[in-house]
């Protein structure tokens, strides 16, 4: 009998395999004979799942989005559950986003690489304003929260500061993929905790 093989697995194993070439060798690498290889697959096995190199890509970028928002919306939900410090908890959450750990290291260099490669590919555009609108997303919301409960100073710009914070992880994420040896993960979460205590009542 022919091997029955699940399509949705192995378009995901693939894409796997696309992060791996990326994170070892750069997009402009992860062709479709590149990352076949890396999957330990044939070039038209790939071809099968994927029409074309840009649509391979473009799943890869959609799928490690996914993965990350499926995570947090996940982790949300024990690390607010009935916690008394909701500073650290807030801390605890948008640290998901920063190279803490093996895995979130891998998925900050493939999003880094990702994010640059979009400058100047259309077909990733969209993708990359998706994740950069739901890191504004999760501030904005984390901030609203913790105003709603009078936890922040009065007469904050909320807007303003969700984008301050905001553009905070993006720096901790690059300095921890570019110079982790000056920004470890302790560090950079103590930069994120201090940001945070500024807004304070």
């Amino acid at each position: 009998m022919p091997k029955i093989v699940d399509a949705g697995a192995r378009r995901l194993e693939i894409a796997d395999a696309v992060f791996r070439v990326i994170r070892r060798d750069g997009v402009d690498q992860a062709s479709l004979r590149a990352v076949a290889a890396e999957a330990g697959l044939v070039i038209g096995s790939v071809r099968h799942y994927f029409a074309t190199h840009d649509e391979m890509i473009v799943f890869a970028v959609r799928t490690l989005a996914d993965r990350v928002t499926a995570r947090i919306a996940e982790r949300a939900e024990r690390i607010f559950a009935g916690t008394p410090d909701r500073l650290e908890a807030t801390v605890r959450l948008l640290a998901e986003l920063l190279p803490h750990d093996e895995t979130r290291a891998a998925e900050a260099e493939v999003w880094l690489a990702f994010t640059v490669a979009a400058r100047t590919r259309p077909e990733l555009a969209a993708e990359a304003e998706r994740v950069h609108e739901g890191t504004r997303a999760l501030t904005r919301r984390c901030l609203a929260e913790a105003d709603a409960l009078g936890s922040l100073r009065p007469g904050l710009n909320l807007a303003l500061e969700a984008e301050r914070l905001a553009a905070l992880l993006d720096g901790l994420t690059l300095g921890g993929v570019t110079q982790p040896g000056r920004l470890p993960p302790r560090l950079a979460r103590d930069v994120l905790r201090r940001q945070l205590e500024s807004l304070r009542a």
